[in-house]
């Protein structure tokens, strides 16, 4: 018996569709450290294609079949393969592949030095374009601690400071390591956080943040003069947000720049 294929047939519309696919879908991966050694994770995957204006739909079910098809393989080695894979199948000109996963690193305290694990959230996106060309982006969110230069100013007694996140999401020419971009991104903070800290070390980033206030708008200007100094970084979109600890609202900065155009 024959099953139709609605999915395939035609559509007179003569709308295309610029992304259509599966959303928050989670599979195991595993990611090379800087350490040699492999971070198995969890992460959360969005997968789209573009849909020409003369089909009805897609086929959600290869979807789930190429990403079970590589298993526990998928890296960032093989994010390129399985991108082209996904169109080829799915008969589509542009793709889209986003993977988002939270990475570890073992932090060192910078007094005690005892050392503790702290998790940042990592997206590796990838992109099929209309000409065929692959390109591919890397995002880390940083958590960081900002302290405000107005209140350090102004009070006899202290300063507010807060937990900031700075995100970077770059398309790079070369390969950097996770490690390597958020090490460059925690050193434009007010001081960096850890995820375990004895008293001395407590005293240390207490002091580090007040000799080191920034607003936002430093924070993100440092950043960005960070970014464009790489030769390894072609574009970058930098934001950064404070979480205000005397407000109910964040403080927020964006810088974005194309180095190749």
């Amino acid at each position: 018996m024959s099953i139709p294929d609605v999915q395939g047939s035609a559509d007179s519309r003569r709308l295309p569709i610029n992304k259509v696919g599966i959303k928050a879908i989670r599979h195991p991966v595993r990611v090379l450290d800087k350490s040699g050694g492999v971070q198995h994770t969890i992460a959360t995957f969005n997968m789209y294609v573009g849909l020409p204006h003369n089909f009805k739909g897609t086929h959600m079910s290869r979807f789930i079949e190429i990403l079970n098809g590589y298993e526990r393989e998928i890296s960032v080695e093989n994010f390129e393969a399985m991108s082209r894979e996904m169109v080829k199948r799915l008969e589509a000109e542009t793709g889209h592949i986003e993977m988002t996963f939270p990475y570890f690193i073992n932090k060192q305290a910078p007094v005690s030095s005892v050392k503790s694990l702290l998790d940042y959230e990592v997206t590796f996106n990838g992109e099929i374009r209309a000409d065929g060309a692959y390109r591919q982006t890397t995002k880390v969110v940083v958590p960081a601690t900002s302290l405000c230069p107005c209140s350090k100013e102004i009070s006899e007694r202290g300063a507010h400071n807060q937990r900031s996140h700075i995100t970077v999401t770059a398309r790079t020419n070369s390969f950097v390591w996770i490690e390597d971009l958020v090490q460059m991104i925690e050193s434009q903070a007010s001081c960096e956080v850890y995820g375990l800290l004895k008293r001395t070390d407590e005293k240390y980033v207490t002091e580090r943040a007040y000799d080191n206030p920034k607003f936002v708008e430093d924070i993100i200007r440092d950043v960005a003069g960070m970014l464009n100094a790489d030769p390894r970084i072609d574009a970058y979109v930098a934001e950064a947000e404070n979480f205000e600890s005397i407000h109910n609202h964040s403080a927020y900065a964006l810088i974005e720049r194309d180095k190749t155009g």
